[in-house]
This record gives C-alpha cells, sequence and structure tokens, in this order.
C-alpha cells in the first residue's frame, strides 16, 4: 500500500480501488490513481492496462484516464438508473422540444455528478457534458441543485476538496457556495451562468424518489443570452415534478 505496510486486498478489490477512485473525477493521472487506490505505481500500471484492455477505462492522447464506455453501459443497466432514464424520457424530450437546448439527467456520484442521459437541439451551445461525464458538483447547475439536498459531510467533501475555477463565474468561495444552496432549497431551483462553459447558462431541478429522497436532478444548458427567458425555470420544475410523481413521490398536502 501507499503507506509502505501490507495490502491483503484480493485483485478484485484493487481492481474495484481503481473504479472507485473516479468517484469525482472525470479524468485522473496514473499516479492519481495509484494515489487515490492506494496501490504502488506499478500495480496501478498493470491493473489499469487490465481496466484499458477490457474498455472499462480509455487512455487520452495526453496520458489521462477516464472511464470507458463498456463500464458506463454496465452502470446505466442498474435498474436505479434504468427506472430513472425511463421516467425521466417524455420530460426531457418535452423541454428539448420547447427549447432547442441541452437537456439532462444527471445524478451525484461522490463528489461528483454523472450524466445519465442528454438531449439536444441542432443550434444548442457548446458545452462539455454529455453522457457519462463526471464534472464538479459546485460548478453546475445540476451539481447545486444536488448539493443542496445532499448530506453535510457531503458538502464538508466538497468544500475540503478545494472550489477549483472554471470560468470567472465559478463559485470558489466558501461563504457564497453556502449563500447558493440555501437559495436553491428555498426556490427549488439552482441556476449556473457561465461558470464552467462561456457563454453557456444552465439551469436545473432536483428529482425526488417516493421517500423524498433528491436522487437526481433535470436541467437545460442554454446560450447565456437567453438567460432571461422564463420557460427555463418553469420547464425544469414541472420536468423534475413530473419524473418525481413518476418514481412516486407525493408533495406534502397532495
Amino acid at each position: 500500500m501507499s503507506g509502505g505496510g501490507r495490502d491483503d486486498r484480493s485483485v478484485a478489490e484493487k481492481l474495484f480501488a481503481i473504479a472507485d477512485a473516479f468517484a469525482g473525477a472525470e479524468e485522473l493521472t496514473l499516479s492519481e490513481i495509484a494515489a487515490r487506490a492506494a496501490l504502488p505505481l506499478s500495480t496501478a500500471h498493470r491493473l489499469v492496462g487490465e481496466w484499458t484492455e477490457w474498455g472499462g477505462l480509455v487512455r487520452g492522447d495526453d496520458g489521462r484516464y477516464r472511464v470507458g464506455m463498456r463500464m458506463w453501459r454496465l452502470g446505466v443497466r442498474e435498474p436505479t438508473a434504468r427506472r430513472l432514464r425511463n421516467a425521466a424520457m417524455p420530460y426531457l424530450e418535452d423541454l428539448l422540444d420547447a427549447t432547442g437546448e441541452h437537456v439532462h439527467l444527471a445524478v451525484r456520484d461522490g463528489l461528483g455528478v454523472v450524466y445519465l442521459e442528454r438531449r439536444s437541439g441542432e443550434k444548442a451551445v457548446a458545452m462539455v457534458s454529455d453522457i457519462g461525464t463526471i464534472l464538479p458538483l459546485h460548478a453546475t447547475g445540476v451539481g447545486l441543485a444536488l448539493l443542496a439536498h445532499a448530506p453535510a459531510d457531503v458538502y464538508d467533501d466538497v468544500v475540503a476538496a478545494g472550489l477549483r475555477r472554471f470560468q470567472q463565474n465559478t463559485i470558489t468561495d466558501e461563504g457564497e457556495l453556502r449563500r447558493r444552496l440555501a437559495e436553491v432549497r428555498q426556490t427549488g431551483i439552482a441556476t449556473s451562468v457561465q461558470a464552467l462553459t462561456r457563454g453557456a447558462f444552465s439551469v436545473a431541478a432536483p428529482v425526488r424518489d417516493a421517500t423524498g429522497e433528491v436522487v437526481a436532478a433535470v436541467s437545460i444548458i442554454a446560450h447565456v443570452e437567453r438567460l432571461g427567458e422564463p420557460q427555463f425555470g418553469l420547464g425544469v420544475r414541472i420536468a423534475a415534478r413530473g419524473i418525481s410523481a413518476a418514481l412516486g413521490y407525493r408533495a406534502p398536502g397532495t
């Protein structure tokens, strides 16, 4: 192990540790994977090579690794993810028809947000997120919607990990983040303007399951010039309520 002690984990456990290393991270170097999985670099190199050969990881031209489509396809076959996607699809299609922009369904995975589904219009704004992409919670609309309803220790871990700046409007101050999350809980929607992608804004709303727990978020990402149009906030609210109802959620008093 990294501390020099004996590592009694099985090979399978070490492989799972490598998979877990990508929680909250879109891309990692081999050294970062080794550190997160608590593996010697030589062991990480060998096991990451096996993951890559199988298709679970993909190595980019810059030498960094990301989750491969083969592992992603296994994840979306998981019953909860399938149910979420099936419940959300009609609402995502409606949002796409109404706005012509990108619409997303996303869930929290550790300190990151993972996109389960995406629909995009032909003239939608250029952006970085796609199905299977993992992005930071503090820098995305869906991330803010999910973080606002996450356990307190998740917030603490996000702050401790550092609020990385991506664009001029990225939230990098803990006090500002705390205020924004309180606003999300009060209004029911999260808005992020040119925080991750220049020229784009996102608006998102949380999705609840039958127990009332927030399990996902639905969002629209659009050209920043359309920020004042009212259909975006209204649209994600309606979609989130519909998806939540399809999952069995009943709002208090209904």
